[in-house]
């Protein structure tokens, strides 16, 4: 097999992740309408879709340095989206039926499930990219420190040699389903925070050992970071919800029910956000080079860096870092879609 496709590119360089405000029809058709974001992720979805307990899954914001400033980051146990992979595709395709004509300006589905459940995703996926007026590309979340009895497999190079493996398989079936005309989308992973050098490591090797013909990596990106599990919040203090708050998902003001023990983003997780982007810019490139040929980047692997950007000057830090696309979660939730806007404003102003 080739090398796999580029991401499609994402002009500007700005995007949400796969958060709880990316849920909806009307979440996703507000990011995509914003003139800053330069593609629109999904909240991560199962092909069954997820067992939402409003009992025992929330999110809240809260100051990072508790001192009673404004909230800048986010803890949350919520999982993944109660809407299946199919929904996700029908809410896509309306929103492609509503263009008048192709854009550039693309979608990245977040998925996740079983070996198995990821190769059935990339089907649909990819039978679902010849009916759309924009391109598609797959992310599997490897990530989510939230599922209980079930450690994030990015944290094991067995399981992420098996997923590797699986995809790569799936990928040359479906090219083969039908006439032949189903394209190949871009497939990235999304990746828990790494602590040690073993962590960077073991990545490195599963993308290794599924390495393909011509020495090209096995996907096109990675987006990096996932939240940071096992956290606590304790403080009892009201936090301002966030704009809009979707109704089906509301969050929770002062402390996470039950153990209060969540994933943590936002502000607090921007230095080893920043640093995972450094290490692993470092690493990729040093393994797979960039390959520039007639203006194409054939083995630059990109890196959507994730974790603490709120403003013009964490996407800065952010790309200084190595990322080629910032993504935003809490901040999305905390300011709403008009944060996108606030980022190139003061990228225009000098911040």
């Amino acid at each position: 097999m080739d090398a796999p496709p580029p991401l499609f590119n994402i002009h500007p360089p700005l995007i949400n992740t796969a958060c709880p405000w990316a849920t909806t029809i009307d979440d996703l058709r507000l990011l995509y309408k914003c003139p800053s974001t330069g593609a629109v992720t999904t909240r991560t979805s199962l092909i069954n879709g997820f067992d939402h307990d409003p009992e025992r899954h929330h999110y809240a914001f809260f100051d990072a340095a508790q001192a009673g400033s404004a909230p800048n980051a986010s803890i949350n146990s919520l999982g993944y989206s109660p809407l299946t992979l199919p929904i996700y595709l029908g809410f896509i395709q309306t929103i492609s039926d509503e263009q008048p004509s192709w854009s550039a300006k693309g979608f990245i589905l977040s998925v996740t499930g079983s070996v198995e459940d990821i190769a059935v995703s990339y089907q649909h996926i990819a039978s679902a990219a010849r009916g759309v007026q924009f391109p598609l590309a797959m992310e599997i979340n490897l990530s989510c420190p939230n599922i209980p009895d079930m450690p994030p497999p990015a944290y094991s190079g067995e399981a992420l040699t098996m997923y590797l493996s699986r995809i790569q398989q799936v990928v040359v079936e479906t090219a083969n389903y039908d006439d032949g005309n189903t394209p190949r989308i871009p497939v990235g992973l999304k990746i828990p925070p790494y602590t040690h050098s073993t962590q960077y490591h073991t990545l490195i090797a599963a993308l290794e050992a599924a390495t393909l013909s011509g020495g090209h990596c096995p996907i096109s990106f990675i987006t990096t970071t996932n939240t940071l599990g096992s956290c606590l919040l304790l403080d009892p203090s009201p936090a301002p919800a966030p704009p809009d708050p979707s109704s089906h998902y509301p969050g929770s003001t002062t402390a996470l029910p039950g153990t209060g023990i969540g994933g943590m983003a936002g502000a607090a997780l921007h230095p080893l956000a920043l640093g995972n982007v450094a290490t692993l810019r470092r690493l990729l490139d040093k393994r797979w080079p960039d390959e520039a040929a007639g203006g194409v980047n054939k083995g630059r692997v990109r890196l959507v860096g994730v974790g603490g950007v709120s403003d013009a000057a964490g996407y800065l830090r952010m790309r200084a870092a190595g990322a080629d696309v910032v993504g935003l979660a809490t901040g999305l939730g905390l300011k709403g879609v008009g944060v996108f806007a606030e980022v190139e404003g003061g990228l225009e102003r000098g911040w």
